[in-house]
C-alpha cells in the first residue's frame, strides 16, 4: 500500500469520526434520529 492512499485512508476515517461526534454534540439531531428510526416501526 502506498504511503498517499494510507494517508486517504487515514484521512477519511478521520473526517467521519470527526463528523460523527460533531453530529452527536447535537442532542437535537439525536432526538431527531430516533424519532425518525422509531417511526419506521
Amino acid at each position: 500500500m502506498t504511503v498517499v492512499k494510507r494517508m486517504a485512508i487515514g484521512g477519511a476515517v478521520t473526517a467521519v469520526l470527526v463528523a460523527t461526534f460533531l453530529l452527536y454534540a447535537r442532542p437535537d439531531f439525536i432526538v431527531q434520529l430516533a424519532n425518525q428510526v422509531w417511526a419506521c416501526f
